[in-house]
C-alpha cells in the first residue's frame, strides 16, 4: 500500500485491467490533494487594510495527502458497489503512488495517459479553525485531457463527464454522443469555465445532466432557461442539495429524494462523487430514481463519516443492508 495512503484497507492485488462490457467510463480529473490545519483563524492575521500588499505564513502541525480528482473519486465508489469502472484522464510523471493505490483498490488504469513532462493535477488547501479554506490548484496533466478519447467499439454501456479540462469535457461529450453511448453531464466546480451557448450545447448532447442546488442556479442565469426548460431537454435532471437531500426532474415530475443520515460528520470532501458513484450504479442496474437518488444520497453520507475522498470501505451488502435501515420497505418493493 502507498504510503500516502493513511488508512490500513485491504484489497486484492490487480494489475488494473477489467473487461469494459457493461462498464461506466468515468471522464474527468485525478489529482493529488494537500490538505493542511492552521489552529487558528486566518483573520487573526490578515490586516484588512493591506490585502493590496498581503505576505503572509502560517504555521500548519497537520498535514495529509489524499488521493482525489472527480474521475479517481467517482470511480473509487462506483467500484465499492460492484460495478466496472473505467475512470479516463491525463496523469503526469509523478502519478506512481496513486497508481499503486489503484491497484490495490482494484481500480482501472486502462484509460489513463501519462504526460512525462506535466504533473499531475495538484490542490494545495489551508482550513483554519473556522472551516475558511484557502487554496491553490495546479492543473498540471488535466489541462491536456483532450488528448483521451472516448472509445466506440470497447462494449461502454454508460458514461460521464465531469469536471477536467475544458477542452477535454467539450470533446468527450462530442464523442459520446458520436459512439451511442448515453452519459450524464455533472459539470461541478468547471461549470464557470463554459459560457451560456456551450451549456446549452452539454444539455442537448447529455442523456442525464447532475449539478448541485448552487450550479443549478449559475446553469439557469448563464443559459437563460429555467429548471424546467432544462429538464425538459435531458432523460432526468438532478439537483442535489447536501444535507437536504435531492431533487430529481423527471418527465415533468419533481421527485423528492429525503436526505440518507450520516453516522458522523468528519469531512464533506468528495461527498458529490460519491454521490455520482451511487447514481452511475443505479442507471447501470436500470433501477428507478426513487430508489437510485437514495442509494446516491447514502454514499454520500457513508463518505462523509470518513476523512479524505477514498478512505471508505463498504460492499455493495453493507449499502443494501444501510438502506434497507434508513428506508425500509422501500427497498423491497423497488427491486434494490
Amino acid at each position: 500500500m502507498s504510503a500516502l495512503h493513511p488508512q490500513g484497507i485491504s484489497f486484492m492485488e490487480t494489475d488494473g485491467k477489467e473487461n469494459p462490457s457493461n462498464s461506466a467510463l468515468i471522464c474527468g480529473s485525478m489529482a493529488f490533494d494537500t490538505i493542511m490545519v492552521f489552529p487558528d483563524k486566518f483573520q487573526n492575521h490578515i490586516l484588512p487594510d493591506k490585502v493590496h500588499m498581503l505576505n503572509v505564513s502560517f504555521f500548519v502541525p497537520e498535514l495529509r495527502r489524499e488521493f482525489g480528482g472527480c474521475a479517481g473519486n467517482i470511480a473509487y465508489n462506483l467500484h465499492l458497489l460492484g460495478e466496472t469502472a473505467l475512470p479516463m484522464a491525463t496523469v503526469g510523471k509523478d502519478f506512481s503512488p496513486y497508481a499503486d493505490w489503484m491497484s490495490k483498490a482494484g481500480v482501472s488504469q486502462e484509460y489513463l495517459k501519462t504526460l512525462e513532462d506535466e504533473f499531475t493535477g495538484q490542490a494545495y488547501i489551508t482550513t483554519d479553525e473556522d472551516d475558511n479554506q484557502i487554496t491553490a490548484f495546479h492543473p498540471g496533466a488535466m489541462g491536456r485531457s483532450e488528448l483521451n478519447r472516448v472509445p466506440k467499439d470497447a462494449g461502454i454501456k454508460i458514461g460521464i463527464v465531469s469536471p477536467d479540462g475544458k477542452a477535454g469535457m467539450i470533446e468527450h461529450a462530442e464523442q459520446f454522443l458520436e459512439a451511442g453511448i448515453p452519459f450524464v453531464f455533472d459539470p461541478g466546480q468547471g461549470l464557470p469555465m463554459f459560457d451560456g451557448e456551450e451549456l446549452k450545447m452539454f444539455i442537448k448532447q447529455a442523456t442525464w445532466l447532475s449539478v448541485n442546488d448552487y450550479e443549478a442556479a449559475m446553469l439557469q442565469e448563464k443559459t437563460g432557461l429555467s429548471l424546467h426548460e432544462i429538464a425538459a431537454q435531458v432523460d432526468a435532471f438532478i439537483i442535489t442539495k447536501g444535507a437536504e437531500g435531492s431533487l430529481i426532474y423527471i418527465k415533468g415530475d419533481c421527485l423528492e429524494i429525503p436526505p440518507a443520515k450520516a453516522k458522523q460528520v468528519v469531512d464533506p470532501t468528495g461527498c458529490g462523487d460519491a454521490y455520482r458513484g451511487g447514481l452511475l450504479y443505479g442507471l447501470m442496474n436500470g433501477l428507478d430514481w426513487e430508489v437510485t437518488g437514495r442509494i446516491a444520497g447514502l454514499m454520500g453520507a457513508i463518505k462523509i463519516a470518513h476523512a479524505g475522498t477514498q478512505n471508505h470501505s463498504v460492499t455493495l451488502a453493507d449499502v443494501k443492508a444501510e438502506y434497507s435501515e434508513q428506508y425500509g420497505v422501500l427497498s423491497r418493493l423497488k427491486g434494490f
